[in-house]
């Protein structure tokens, strides 16, 4: 559906790159071939944004594999530039906490409006020069979308969530 959803928008191209099997990325990493999209074949790591849907959480080293198939740093603190965005949605991110070290965003519901809302504002803010926190700051704004840096994180003892607190005035409050 989300897939189509963006194809439909103007000016935006979605396409698809899925894991390879191990022997496939074992030749992959041999010949120095990094990750690609399906439709075009261009590299993952020149694409504006790359979004995962998360299903179910055994996918989740998948993600930091393909990661790192295309040849980008695992964690968002490593990804300064705006580009490529690094965005999860789908059903395992109602927890988005152990894959949160790694994405810039989560899409936590369903997906189809609040990410074409985000795509508009990330057109906005590479066209208007913004950086990538003040595009973090913006998008976190939008209902939906959880934005990790921007918040502080504390356990109870069993490994649970007890609070998550916004680091800036200006970013919303979440509901746990």
């Amino acid at each position: 559906i989300l897939y189509g959803v963006m194809n439909e928008e103007p000016g935006v191209w979605c396409e698809r790159s899925f894991a390879p099997w191990g022997d496939m990325e074992d030749e992959m990493r041999k010949v120095g071939l990094p990750l690609y999209a399906l439709e075009s074949g261009d590299p993952l790591d020149r694409f504006d944004i790359i979004g995962f849907s998360l299903g179910y959480e055994m996918a989740y080293s998948n993600v930091l594999n393909m990661l790192d198939l295309a040849g980008l740093p695992l964690r968002n603190a490593d990804r300064p530039e705006l580009a490529p965005l690094v965005v999860a949605g789908g059903t395992c991110c109602y927890n988005p906490e152990p894959l949160a070290p790694f994405m810039d965003l989560f899409v936590l519901g369903e997906g189809e409006e609040v990410t074409l809302e985000y795509i508009r504002l990330f057109r906005q803010a590479r066209d208007e020069g913004w950086d990538k926190p003040r595009f973090l700051r913006e998008a976190s704004h939008i209902p939906g979308i959880y934005v990790p840096s921007l918040y502080d994180v504390t356990y109870h003892e069993d490994g649970t969530v007890a609070a998550v607190t916004p680091r800036f005035d200006d970013v919303p409050a979440v509901v746990t």
